[in-house]
């Protein structure tokens, strides 16, 4: 079936709702179906027609040409409304000047400071669990993902404030995928979870804003992520252009980088713990890894470069289930796609998730292989088929700070814990926000007690 713009169109479409009920229903078994028609296919999501992206050739042309292919689209609309106009959400006019300033912040030269704080804030969660209990891993997962936030982000201010601001952050990821998904007049419906919502942002803003105003009071250098937002200046500023950040746009910042250093990390982390609980070879060779490079049962920053077995885990955690599994862009000008004309205005789609389960990019797409990104192997895959971090100019800033955590803190996990999956659950993909595990509860095993391990497994 032909669309107006001449692109193939998926097929189910109903009237009025178009392919909403479908996408709503198993969007991941939607996403992979897409390909079949079409290297570029429209979808209709209610009254929006959009172009689904499919290959990673196309992908990467729109990624790299921010300029036509501008941050926008239902997702980054509504998405500025969570988020403000933050490195993430800004269009590209603002995008360079913006990414020139926070650069610095993301700077490989700052990691070892930001994984003392990983590394002690892994170590303080490894320490509260207890032997043989059964944990909600995705919750567990996300909090510490916050602590580590808000200990990296601020780390002079007093422990109630990073409390409120852990609070107000875990309702906002809760609520936020949602609300981008709803239609304006229903989100603006004055529901409890709307009013919760409502609250939790205000106050997160608010106490956002006293802290950098304290900040600003004491004038000394952190060493912490807030601090380097406030000691930013673009030397390329030119004439009459503002060289530093303001309040309003480090606020910004901070909502950005919170949201994305927790809610995305938090699903990698857990997807992770559940593969290798599925996967005991594979976590026979981690625990080897860590028994040999991990001393006192934390993880650190100069243990990375030894640590091959765990980043290769987290690498094809994120390629099975990258937690940034949808993302839109807007045209602002005339332009083409796989040869055929896309006007100015379009919605176009793409999904890491898509490409990342080809079967002709992938060998075994479903398999859970670390050993896939061991470097031999790693080269026959072929150029932007891994879309993790994104690409272009507007590839995630903080990649390296989250391998680093995400390394660092499965690490020492298991220096010192196995997780064993619980029996008669079932663990499923809940694609919101980012794409996390639902249903996902372990039982806590010592490793010194790995004899214990249950049957079951």
């Amino acid at each position: 079936m032909q669309s107006d713009n001449s692109f193939a169109t998926a097929p189910g479409a109903l009237p009025l709702l178009g392919h909403t009920l479908r996408f709503l229903r198993d969007p991941l078994y939607f996403l992979r179906s897409l390909p079949a028609f079409g290297d570029v296919v429209t979808i209709r999501l209610g009254p929006v027609n959009a172009l689904m992206v499919c290959t990673p050739e196309l992908i990467r042309r729109v990624l790299v040409d921010d300029r036509t292919f501008d941050k926008g689209g239902f997702l980054f609309d509504r998405g500025r409304e969570v988020m403000g106009n933050g490195l993430a959400t800004c269009p590209y006019q603002e995008h360079r000047r913006q990414r020139r300033l926070i650069q610095p912040t993301f700077h490989q030269a700052n990691l070892p400071a930001y994984a003392r704080e990983m590394s002690a804030q892994v170590r303080a969660a490894a320490d509260a669990w207890q032997p043989g209990r059964t944990i909600d891993v995705p919750a567990e997962m996300t909090m510490l993902s916050l602590r580590t936030a808000a200990a990296t982000f601020f780390s002079a201010t007093p422990a109630a404030v990073r409390e409120s601001l852990i609070t107000d952050m875990a309702t906002i990821g809760t609520d936020a995928y949602r609300r981008m998904l709803l239609p304006p007049r229903a989100a603006a419906i004055p529901t409890p979870g709307k009013r919760r919502y409502d609250r939790a942002r205000t106050r997160f803003r608010q106490t956002v804003n006293r802290v950098i105003a304290d900040y600003r009071a004491d004038d000394i250098d952190r060493g912490d992520l807030m601090s380097m937002l406030l000691a930013a200046q673009d030397d390329l500023a030119g004439p009459g252009a503002q060289g530093h950040l303001s309040d309003e746009e480090i606020s910004d910042q901070v909502m950005t980088f919170f949201f994305g250093a927790t809610e995305t990390l938090g699903a990698s982390l857990a997807w992770a713990l559940h593969l290798l609980g599925r996967h005991p070879s594979i976590e026979e060779r981690l625990h080897a890894e860590v028994d040999a490079v991990v001393n006192d049962s934390v993880a650190t920053f100069e243990d990375l470069p030894r640590l091959e077995v765990t980043r290769n885990i987290i690498t094809e955690t994120l390629r099975l289930y990258p937690p940034a599994w949808l993302l839109t862009r807007i045209t602002t000008a005339d332009t083409e796609l796989g040869g055929r004309p896309v006007p100015a205005g379009t919605v176009v789609v793409y999904s890491p998730y898509l490409v990342h389960h080809r079967a002709d990019l992938y060998r075994d797409p479903e398999r859970f292989d670390p050993d896939r990104w061991v470097p031999e192997r790693a080269k026959t895959i072929p150029r932007d088929a891994y879309l993790a971090f994104g690409a272009g100019a507007r590839k995630c800033i903080g990649d390296s700070f989250g391998m680093t955590e995400a390394t660092l803190a499965l690490a020492t996990i298991a220096a010192r814990w196995r997780l064993e999956p619980t029996p008669g659950r079932q663990v499923k993909a809940a694609p919101s926000a980012v794409l996390g595990p639902t249903g996902l509860h372990m039982r806590t095993l010592t490793r010194e007690h790995e004899g214990e391990r249950s049957l079951t497994t």
